[in-house]
């Protein structure tokens, strides 16, 4: 059984889940290890989401992750459209209100044994599944999350799914989970345009302390794809770079760090 960590907690991901809060799922489980870096981004937060278009999604997700509201909801959407921000903001407020959850990235998790990663995975109070359409037509992945849903629901546990398509739409052979994977709310998140990603990524900037003109958040867009959590990592990695350098973020500063490869800053 695998399930995800705290932000500060990566390499082997052990069964029995422990948030950095402390707080243990279901002790019940058995222990697998799997060497996997399964953590959550820090910056995925609901104070970081900018929320236009997408307001009743992020406030439906932040009162699931209390404890209130839906027992389950899908979001969709394109790359970039912020459902991973979304889902791991969840788990971070989960852990805060000491529940016990996991977030399962199914896209890095696909070649290994459903079984083996869903274990157990019925006893948490939050479950989140990012990238359902990464399984969505393997028999022996439909027949496991078809059973897991089940369960939780019956146990009264809350689940948030996630795809790039709707639920009738991501190539699932087995139609009961199909219907399954929509018994709750289902919610289309619009992809930010460009005066949304100049607004996030100048929030981002100041977030951490750096001063980001007009003219590089032009240069950004116009040289970098406008996959929201790209840009977000590229400026992680200048910021890195900067503080390293002692310079300023400037156009000819980051055209220098773009040639050079990720990690050899």
């Amino acid at each position: 059984m695998v399930a995800a960590t705290g932000p500060d907690q990566r390499a082997t991901i052990p069964a029995c889940f422990a948030a950095r809060s402390g707080v243990w799922g279901n002790p019940a489980m058995t222990v697998r290890q799997l060497p996997l870096d399964l953590r959550l981004r820090d910056h995925s937060r609901f104070d970081t989401f900018h929320t236009d278009g997408n307001g009743l999604a992020a406030a439906t997700l932040k009162a699931m992750a209390a404890g209130a509201g839906e027992r389950q909801v899908f979001l969709h959407g394109g790359a970039g459209s912020g459902k991973t921000h979304l889902l791991q903001a969840a788990c971070h407020e989960a852990f805060a209100q000491r529940r016990s959850c996991a977030y399962l990235p199914l896209q890095e998790l696909q070649a290994l044994d459903p079984g083996a990663v869903l274990e157990g995975m019925d006893g948490l109070e939050l479950l989140v599944l990012d990238d359902l359409q990464a399984v969505a037509g393997q028999p022996d992945w439909e027949r496991a999350l078809f059973g897991l849903i089940n369960q939780v629901r019956e146990r009264r546990g809350q689940l948030l799914l996630a795809a790039r398509a709707a639920p009738e739409a991501i190539g699932c052979r087995l139609a009961d989970l199909s219907s399954r994977l929509g018994w709750g709310p289902v919610f289309r998140l619009d992809q930010p345009g460009d005066l949304q990603l100049k607004a996030i990524l100048r929030k981002r900037a100041a977030s951490r302390g750096l001063e980001l003109s007009g003219a590089v958040v032009d240069y950004l867009l116009r040289h970098e794809c406008r996959d929201l959590e790209v840009l977000l990592s590229l400026l992680d990695r200048l910021d890195l770079a900067a503080l390293a350098e002692q310079r300023r973020l400037t156009i000819p500063f980051i055209r220098e760090q773009l040639r050079r490869p990720p990690g050899r800053e």
